[in-house]
């Protein structure tokens, strides 16, 4: 099967600085993948170059198997591409229920063609409102469905960037440190959403420092380390490996207990 998302090759430079130094990556249809890493490992700057934000000096990108490396991030949206940021990034003048209609509008055929046909127009309003209602369900944000989305706080401010992608068709979702500054609560609602995707046709890449978090609900992992790939496997492979204890923990390779499993 196409991996949804392939990384081959990436070397990124900032002037003398190499921020990625040949990283590749997988990630497999339906599958959530974390990407960890100490604070400078180049997870941000992979993340940049996946969504067409940045240019990597070599190497290429492949959505679905077509080579994305020369295209703009618009282009690798309406290929199903959808990501979150560290600073949610919410419509702040809309309600929430209006930040889950937004995206839906956009991809569909627009006002002329609606203004045309005005039957299919309202068929295709109340289609946005029941998939915008099924995601604020799933997502555990009815109970804020009519507040501005600027006054929610940090956690449903998250559910709800997710959400917004959610509802229109996705085929790659990369979540940049989704459970950051949320409580326990918000972060089991972003556990079930994520849980919820596995064996549809949306994958994962996701960056969290939360490692207990990473380990416990990926299916792999990749760690960066200075730009480079340190290590790829499995959760426990990972929790295993001696390199990731060294330079992910701080720790010299024979000390200290594993990773969180």
């Amino acid at each position: 099967m196409t991996p949804a998302l392939t990384v081959e090759d990436v070397h990124v430079r900032f002037g003398g600085v190499h921020a990625l130094r040949g990283v590749s990556l997988q990630v497999a249809e339906g599958e959530v993948h974390g990407l960890i890493g100490p604070n400078g490992a180049g997870k941000s700057v992979l993340f940049d170059v996946v969504c067409g934000l940045r240019r990597p000096a070599s190497g290429r990108v492949l959505i679905g198997g077509t080579d994305v490396t020369g295209e703009a991030a618009l282009r690798r949206a309406r290929r199903g591409l959808r990501r979150t940021f560290q600073v949610p990034q919410v419509f702040a003048p809309l309600t929430v229920m209006e930040n889950l209609l937004v995206p839906q509008e956009c991809r569909d055929t627009g006002l002329a063609a609606d203004l045309l046909a005005l039957p299919r127009s309202r068929r295709r309003e109340r289609e946005r409102r029941e998939r915008a209602e099924e995601v604020l369900r799933r997502c555990g944000l009815e109970d804020v469905r009519d507040r501005y989305a600027g006054s929610l706080p940090i956690g449903p401010a998250r559910s709800l960037e997710i959400a917004r992608a959610l509802t229109v068709e996705s085929r790659l979702l990369l979540l940049d440190e989704p459970c950051s500054g949320m409580d326990q609560a918000s972060t089991d609602v972003v556990v079930r959403t994520i849980e919820g995707l596995a064996g549809s046709a949306t994958s994962v890449l996701l960056v969290e420092h939360d490692v207990s978090f990473v380990m416990r609900l990926c299916d792999r992992v990749t760690v960066l380390d200075m730009g480079r790939t340190l290590a790829a496997g499995t959760p426990a492979e990972i929790a295993a490996d001696q390199r990731v204890r060294a330079a992910y923990l701080g720790r010299p390779a024979a000390q200290g207990p594993p990773v969180p499993g």
